[in-house]
Order: C-alpha cells, then sequence, then structure tokens
C-alpha cells in the first residue's frame, strides 16, 4: 500500500510539474502570437532579398574596391526591381524613401549619399576611412569627409553591406561581412594614396567599433595597413546587455506565422539615410563586435593597459540610448596606454528647463570624468560655465593628471535643448535634412527640429523622432578638434 502510494504522489507531481510547464508555454506562445499580430504589416522593404550585397565569402568576385563599387551598382538596381517597383500604390506617398522621387527617396539627388563615395587627391595630406553608424548610411558622415577632402586629404566613405537599400538586408548580414568590407577599403586607400600617406579611419557608432577592431586585429598580427590614428564618435563599444536575446528572437522568426520576430521595431521609411525598422539580427551583430573587441584586448594586454594602439579621439554624449557612455571608458580608452588618446563628452545641459525631470543620477556620469580617478587619456567635458549660464566651456585634465583647466569655446545651448544625443554627434546644425532650422527651399524631406504638437497617433512620423536631437550644436568644436587631431589645423 505504502508503495502504491509513493508511486502515485511520483506520477502526481509529474502531472503537476508538466501540466503547469504546458500552461506556461501554452501562454508564452498565446502572447507571442497575440504580440505578432498587433504589429504593422510587412512591406517589401521588410522581405526582399538582395542577393547582389557584398559578404565576407566575396573575394574572388570582389577582389578590390573598384569591384566593389561595380557590385554596389548592380545592387541598387536589384533594390529598384524588388522594392521600388513592388511598393504598392497606397504607400507611395511624398515621405516613403521606396517612393521615386519622393521627399525620402535619396536616390532621386544629384549624388545619392546613401551610396559608398570616393574623393581623390593629387598628393594627398593623408587619407581616410569613414564607416557609419548601424542602421545608417555615408550620408551621415558626408560632411565631415567634405571638410577633410578640402584639407588636402583622400578620402572613401564606405558604406556597409546591408546598408543604405532595404532594412531587410539587416536580417541576414553577419558583422564579418562589414569587417571585410572596411578591410577591403582601407587596402584601396593605401595602394591608391600611396604607402608613405598615413591612413586614419573616423568611424561613428558601429563604424567606430568596427574601426577599433581593425585596429586590434592588425596590432594582433593580421596583415593590414597600418593605421595613424581613429577618430571615434559616439563609439558602440558597449551594447544593450539583452542583446543576445535578439538571435534567438531572430531564430523564432523562421516559424511560420512568426516573421515578424525578425523585428524589434517596424516603422513607416521616411528617413532617407536611415531605416526606421530594425531588425533583431542587427542588434546581435553589434553585439558580437563587442565581444570580439573584449576578446582582442583582453589577448593583447590582459589586465595590463595595452601599448601600440593608434592614437585615438573620441567624442561621446553623456546621455546616449543607444550605447553605453561609461563602456567608452570603461572598456576601452581606460584600458589603453597613456599614448596620447583622448576623449571630449558632451555633458547635459544643466540649465534646461527639462533639468528637474531628469533620472536621478543623469549627471553623475560626467562628474566623474573630472574629479574621479586619474585617467590614462587627456579628458575634456563641455558643459556649462555656472549654474545660470546658458554659455559652454571645455574643462579639461591631462591623462594621469588631477588638475583641471577651463577654457572658452563661444559656444551655447541652443534654447529647448537639454542634452545631446547618440545620434546627433556627426550631424552639423545647417544639415538640410537633420539639422536646426528648415531649409527655404529644399527637394527633400526635413527631419530637424519639426516643433510639431497636436493629437497623438494623428502623424506618420513617430512622436519619438520629434523629441530626439538628430544635429549637434557643438559640431564646430567637434570639427575643430578632429581637424587639430588630423594634423590639418593648428590650435
Amino acid at each position: 500500500m505504502k508503495s502504491f502510494l509513493r508511486f502515485s504522489a511520483k506520477h502526481l507531481l509529474l502531472f503537476l510539474v508538466y501540466g503547469s510547464a504546458g500552461v506556461v508555454i501554452t501562454l508564452v506562445v498565446a502572447y507571442i502570437g497575440w504580440n505578432v499580430s498587433q504589429r504593422p504589416a510587412l512591406q517589401p522593404w521588410h522581405r526582399a532579398t538582395l542577393d547582389e550585397e557584398f559578404t565576407q565569402s566575396d573575394a574572388g568576385r570582389v577582389p578590390d574596391f573598384d569591384a566593389y563599387l561595380k557590385l554596389e551598382d548592380r545592387l541598387f538596381t536589384q533594390l529598384r526591381h524588388e522594392v521600388y517597383d513592388r511598393t504598392d500604390r497606397e504607400e507611395r506617398q511624398a515621405i516613403n524613401r521606396y517612393s521615386a522621387g519622393s521627399l525620402a527617396d535619396p536616390g532621386g539627388r544629384p549624388v545619392d549619399w546613401s551610396r559608398s563615395y570616393e574623393m581623390r587627391r593629387p598628393s594627398p595630406r593623408l587619407a581616410v576611412l569613414l564607416v557609419h553608424g548601424l542602421s545608417d548610411s555615408p550620408y551621415v558622415l558626408h560632411r565631415i569627409a567634405e571638410r577633410l577632402h578640402a584639407q588636402g586629404a583622400w578620402v572613401v566613405g564606405l558604406r556597409l553591406p546591408g546598408h543604405g537599400t532595404a532594412p531587410s538586408a539587416l536580417t541576414r548580414v553577419r558583422w564579418e561581412d562589414w569587417a571585410a568590407a572596411v578591410r577591403l577599403a582601407a587596402r584601396h586607400l593605401h595602394d591608391r594614396a600611396g604607402p608613405d600617406v598615413p591612413l586614419y579611419l573616423v568611424g561613428f557608432s558601429t563604424g567606430a567599433a568596427l574601426s577599433v577592431e581593425y585596429a586590434l586585429a592588425r596590432l594582433e598580427g593580421e596583415d593590414l595597413p597600418a593605421v595613424a590614428g581613429l577618430v571615434l564618435l559616439s563609439p558602440a563599444i558597449g551594447v544593450d546587455p539583452l542583446a543576445p536575446v535578439a538571435l534567438w528572437q531572430s531564430r523564432l522568426a523562421m516559424l511560420p506565422g512568426l516573421e515578424k520576430l525578425a523585428w524589434l521595431s517596424i516603422g513607416p521609411e521616411y528617413d532617407p539615410y536611415k531605416y526606421v525598422s530594425f531588425a533583431t539580427n542587427a542588434g546581435y551583430q553589434i553585439y558580437r563586435v563587442t565581444q570580439r573587441i573584449g576578446e582582442r584586448l583582453d589577448r593583447l594586454a590582459g589586465p595590463a593597459p595595452l601599448r601600440g594602439f593608434p592614437r585615438t579621439l573620441a567624442f561621446q554624449s553623456v546621455a546616449d540610448a543607444t550605447v553605453s557612455a561609461p563602456a567608452v571608458v570603461r572598456a576601452f580608452l581606460g584600458r589603453l596606454a597613456p599614448e596620447g588618446h583622448a576623449l571630449v563628452a558632451f555633458d547635459v545641459n544643466r540649465l534646461a528647463e527639462a533639468e528637474p525631470l531628469f533620472r536621478p543620477g543623469a549627471r553623475l556620469p560626467a562628474e566623474k570624468l573630472l574629479s574621479g580617478e586619474a585617467l590614462p587619456f587627456d579628458c575634456t567635458l563641455l558643459t556649462n560655465e555656472g549654474l545660470e549660464s546658458l554659455s559652454i566651456v571645455a574643462r579639461s585634465r591631462a591623462a594621469g593628471g588631477s588638475e583641471v583647466s577651463e577654457e572658452s569655446t563661444g559656444l551655447e545651448w541652443p534654447a529647448g535643448v537639454f542634452s545631446l544625443s547618440h545620434l546627433a554627434l556627426p550631424i552639423p546644425p545647417d544639415d538640410p535634412v537633420y539639422g536646426a532650422q528648415r531649409p527655404k527651399r529644399s527637394p527633400m524631406i526635413y527631419l530637424g527640429r519639426l516643433g510639431l504638437q497636436g493629437e497623438d497617433g494623428l502623424l506618420a512620423i513617430p512622436a519619438v523622432s520629434l523629441v530626439r536631437l538628430r544635429f549637434n550644436p557643438f559640431f564646430a568644436y567637434e570639427e575643430k578638434r578632429a581637424m587639430t587631431f588630423l594634423s590639418l589645423e593648428s590650435r
């Protein structure tokens, strides 16, 4: 009898465990199904398969950058056939990026800045490779490219694989494809500008991370052209720790009816130079880049400071919702030996009208830069001159030092701006698409300071885009610091 009772209790327990698990799984599946059904419908730009894109395995058919550009020609022809021509008539609006001739169509302009470009120079002073960020396009750095070229640089603005076309491309791309394209373009610049011309990398966000990975790979012995220095804007050194979960979400998206799980967000594509929809795979791939950077740093230096890394100048807003600003210090610059590296940080506006609404601790990262322990790099903080001033001063301390100096910049916080953003750093205030003022005459959509108010849900553009700053009011200071760093301009 006791054996029977023990047997029955055991089976009852198993029944309860498996039954509970079944209920949980059923609820999870039901929630996923409901969540997917609530998302917007997928469009041709979410589904298109563009197989004329460069990948890491394309060394045979794409041996050099000239071949890369020819492949890009075929890719953009395919984009026309697979996306533009398949966009439903009701979706062909004035602000649809994939409606030919619309305000958001980058292909209808004299220069299509969503594509790779090259600005050549006879007898260049230096060669510069510019690498944009995740879901961006070469447009984001084109103003910096024009300034560099005017100062005597041979410039290449690289379009990373999966970018500048349709967001569907980011559902399949791998970070190794990006890294291979960076290496291809760097070799091209080294060969064309000449082996005696110093080569620099300028990267924004993911492009900055790829630039760091390139430099570390060469230090580890990979046969790559030497880099004289790096200029990094909002470098993606640390990202959301939940990014690895995106891998499993991408895999679930392969199941019938769950295709929308391939996307963290699905939105109207109104931005001519940046995808609005964001693929889960894209987030996972930048996470993999940051992991590779950490692994390389561990192998090269371990707990000791890394010596021999190319001289680096980094710009970072202390308020950054996309990447981890502290990681730039802890996981990267703080691990380098004091060999001429520098950080320029942009503080939050201490006098902004929204200052009382800041989250607790929002101001602490900036304060620690100048008052904390000595750092192995020069550090400059752009911040309010005083508690009752919108004027900006540059407070600096040298690598290993504690003394803080102060210098006037002649800059002020614009009215109503409480901080910079991840997107803002490479964009000047006079940019016709993302700048501070709407151009009087422009054939392109304007996405800068729209200043619109009304009822929720009425606009085709998400409300968050009306709040997030898209230009850098301190771009002039940033540009001068970068040009001085590159020896193209004196202090």
